[in-house]
C-alpha cells in the first residue's frame, strides 16, 4: 500500500501534472496541500475519471486540503484540528483507509517571524500534538503525513544559513516537531534515509531547482503499529522538473500488508 503527499500549489492550476504524477505512480492513497479551491470548485470528475474517489475540505485562495483513494471512497472521520474552535482555515483532513487512518496537514508557515502568524504556527503544533497524541493512545495503524512547513535539522537543507532566519527553521518550530517524534511516532524519510540531503521543496525562486537548493519540510509520521509494516519511503523528485509543477514534489510511504 502505497500512502503519499503531495503540496499541489493550487489543484487546478497544476491538474495536468497532478493527473500525470497519478496515473503513472498510482498511489492507493494520495493527501493534498494547498488546493487553494473552495468546496464546490474542487476537481472532483477529473479524478473520478481514472479512478480515484476524494473528500476535501476547501477555502478560497488560500490552503485547503484533499485526501484521494484509488478504487475506493475515503471515510472522513474529521475535518478540522481540534482544540481552537474559532480557527476556520481549511489545514486538516482526517479518514479511514484500508484500515488506516490518514491524516492529512498543512501546517501554518509562520513567516514573518516574529510575529502573530508565528504564534499560531506554534499554538497550531501543539494542538497537533494533542490530537497525535489521542491517536496514538487507541494503538490503530494512522500516518500524519502533509507539508509540515518545519525543516527538522541541518541535514534536511540544502544550506541552514541561508534559511537561519525562517520559521520553518527556528528552535521553537524544530522543538515542536522533535516532541511529535519523542511521543512514539517515526519519521519514515529520516528513517530510512539517515544521512539527509533529502530535499521536497526548491523555490521558484534564484534558480532553487537548478541549483539543488531546495530542502525537506513534506514528512510522513507513522505510528508504531504501521512503522512496524514499514517497507519503503521516497520522494518523486522529477516531478519538480516538469513543465508547470509545483515547488514541492510528491513524497510516499510504501506499507506492507497486515500478516
Amino acid at each position: 500500500m502505497r500512502i503519499a503527499t503531495f503540496n499541489i500549489n493550487g489543484v487546478k492550476a497544476r491538474l495536468p501534472r497532478l493527473l500525470e504524477w497519478l496515473e503513472e505512480t498510482r498511489p492507493a492513497v494520495a493527501c493534498l496541500q494547498e488546493i487553494k479551491s473552495q468546496d464546490e470548485g474542487f476537481p472532483a470528475d477529473e479524478f473520478e475519471k481514472i479512478g480515484y474517489h476524494a473528500i476535501w475540505h476547501g477555502q478560497k485562495s488560500f490552503n485547503g486540503v484533499a485526501i484521494l483513494a484509488d478504487g475506493e471512497k475515503p471515510v472522513e472521520t474529521r475535518r478540522g484540528l481540534p482544540g481552537d474552535p474559532n480557527d476556520d482555515q481549511a489545514r486538516y483532513l482526517e479518514a479511514e483507509i484500508g484500515g488506516v487512518t490518514v491524516c492529512n496537514l498543512y501546517l501554518p508557515n509562520g513567516n514573518p517571524q516574529p510575529g502573530p502568524k508565528f504564534d499560531y504556527k506554534l499554538a497550531w503544533m501543539e494542538r497537533l500534538r494533542a490530537h497525535m497524541a489521542q491517536l496514538w493512545a487507541r494503538e490503530v495503524p494512522a500516518i500524519v503525513l502533509g507539508d509540515f512547513n518545519v525543516i527538522p535539522q541541518d541535514k534536511d537543507v540544502w544550506s541552514p544559513g541561508a534559511m537561519a532566519s525562517d520559521a520553518l527553521m527556528q528552535p521553537a518550530s524544530r522543538d515542536a516537531y522533535a516532541r511529535l517524534l519523542a511521543d512514539g511516532w517515526t519519521d519514515a524519510i529520516a528513517t530510512l534515509n539517515p544521512r539527509g540531503g533529502i530535499w521536497t521543496f526548491w523555490d521558484y525562486q534564484a534558480g532553487a531547482w537548478q541549483r539543488d537548493h531546495g530542502f525537506r519540510i513534506d514528512h510522513c509520521l507513522l505510528s508504531p503499529e504501521l512503522a512496524d509494516r514499514l517497507v519503503a519511503a521516497g520522494v518523486d523528485k522529477e516531478y519538480r522538473g516538469r513543465e508547470k509543477a509545483s515547488d514541492h514534489t510528491p513524497v510516499w510511504v510504501e506499507i506492507a500488508d497486515r500478516t
